[in-house]
């Protein structure tokens, strides 16, 4: 297990950052948050896949005003993510936000931010101080851009705490993975505030995965992160599952399966390997199997490869062998494998 970096506890009535293991995994809504019956339909599917806690956009009034009904419908703690207008911030604390995310440089004045610091003060609202790289102010001092976002988050951090505030999370982030792993390294090794980790903007499928996990798997190997969303083009939904991998692959997250499967190749004698394999993958998130399950193609290296699984099956012939923990327990034809598999997998 990775020891976490030591951090501050913030927390209040629905959510504690820091001073733990847990990382607290989030996503955002897609849709336009004054469409409530749709945005509770959204968190509550996204709850289910395993997030911890959801954030909601906040364009306009109709939007901060929806945050109650929203609440009200669901279980996990909302945050409301505000730009330049402060009313809109004290209006969705006031509805009831677990938490709201701004970026202090952009809203209008010093004195309308202390309005918004005051508001959260009496609701104990948690605040995200949200520095990106395309957003910096003009006159930040700095070498190269992880510099000038870490002396940003500082001063802005500063402001607060002169205003008596410290129920803080701060984020630090580039669409660079690079500038974003220089960030928070750098942040971390000079405050202790818990930290929302992510690549800001890190694109679609592949290219927003691969972006991500090179940006911050070298943060959670070395415990820094303590909230994590991972941004991509596309439904929160695969945001959350590509959290859930990522976590795993790092024994971070337990609850979910994994998978050992082969790239295939010329030695193959069964046809359907890769389709196999995501339908295992489906079967034991949907179940909640949280096993280890060996996906090989051919014999050659399956049941060698394979013999740390608890189960496993390896091709040949149009056939498959079904082993457990490297042992072989049965074989079983292509057409009658992901029965068969599945009742070991039950069975276990």
């Amino acid at each position: 297990m990775i020891n976490r970096t030591k951090t501050k506890l913030v927390k209040n009535k629905t959510l504690s950052f820091g001073s733990s293991q847990k990382i607290l995994i989030q996503s955002m809504c897609d849709i336009k948050t004054s469409e409530t019956k749709l945005v509770i339909k959204q968190i509550k599917k996204c709850e289910t896949h395993g997030a911890d806690l959801m954030r909601v956009s906040v364009l306009d009034e109709s939007d901060a005003l929806s945050i109650k009904k929203i609440k009200e419908s669901v279980n996990i703690p909302i945050v409301a993510d505000i730009h330049f207008d402060y009313k809109l911030a004290i209006l969705a604390i006031e509805n009831g936000a677990d938490k709201i995310r701004i970026n202090p440089g952009n809203i209008d004045n010093k004195e309308n931010l202390i309005k918004i610091i005051e508001t959260a003060k009496r609701y104990d609202t948690i605040i995200r101080i949200g520095i990106n790289s395309g957003s910096l102010e003009k006159n930040i001092d700095g070498k190269d851009i992880p510099s000038k976002i870490v002396n940003s988050a500082l001063k802005w951090i500063s402001f607060f705490e002169k205003n008596n505030f410290y129920k803080l999370v701060i984020s630090l982030k580039s669409t660079n993975a690079l500038e974003t792993y220089s960030a928070y390294k750098q942040f971390a090794s000079v405050s202790d505030y818990p930290l929302h980790i992510g690549i800001t903007e890190s694109g679609f499928d592949e290219i927003g995965i691969i972006r991500s996990v090179a940006g911050l798997s070298p943060l959670l190997l070395e415990g820094i992160g303590n909230t994590i969303r991972i941004s991509l083009t596309h439904d929160p939904i695969k945001e959350i599952d590509t959290i859930k991998r990522l976590l795993h692959d790092l024994n971070l997250y337990p609850d979910y399966p994994t998978i050992i499967s082969c790239p295939t190749c010329g030695r193959c004698e069964v046809t359907n390997t890769k389709q196999i394999a995501k339908k295992v993958l489906h079967y034991c998130v949907k179940n909640k199997k949280y096993l280890t399950i060996s996906i090989m193609g051919c014999v050659v290296n399956g049941v060698g490869e394979g013999k740390n699984a608890d189960i496993g099956i390896a091709g040949g012939k149009n056939a498959f062998v079904i082993f457990k923990k490297g042992k072989i327990i049965k074989t079983v034809s292509e057409e009658t494998v992901l029965k068969e598999l599945f009742n070991e997998i039950d069975k276990f």
